[in-house]
């Protein structure tokens, strides 16, 4: 029976590549399935024999330890030489977009709260 080595959410497609050509160098049998058009299911990568499990687990344990520590130092270097992108930087890039955009956390913190003002009142 197949398992769930990877649920796709969130995931970016260089990292999905990684893992795919991380799995075949190792000669682990899996299939990936796509995205539902509805956004109910996320698609994932799939390891077919439950013998390989163990092996694609462990793999996958020592690729996103290596991708962690990468992308933290790429962040850090980006943080230093002020290339990263933070809030003032968006803010000052994207203005109507960050304003929109919290005008909408607003509005959802409001809807969300709203039941429990209406129960005081």
């Amino acid at each position: 029976m197949s398992k769930l080595l990877l649920n796709l959410r969130n995931v970016a497609d260089d990292e999905i590549q990684d893992v795919i050509a991380l799995l075949d160098r190792a000669g682990i049998a899996h299939y990936r399935t796509e995205p539902s058009p509805w956004g109910i299911s996320f698609g994932g990568i799939w390891i077919r024999d439950d013998a390989d499990q163990a092996r694609a687990k462990a793999l996958m344990a020592e690729y996103q330890q290596a991708r962690g520590e990468r992308v933290r130092a790429e962040r850090q270097a980006a943080l230093a030489d002020g290339s990263a992108e933070t809030f003032s930087t968006l803010l000052r890039r994207r203005p109507l977009f960050v304003v929109a955009v919290l005008a909408g956390m607003l509005v959802a913190a409001a809807l969300v709260l709203l039941p429990f003002v209406l129960l005081r009142g």
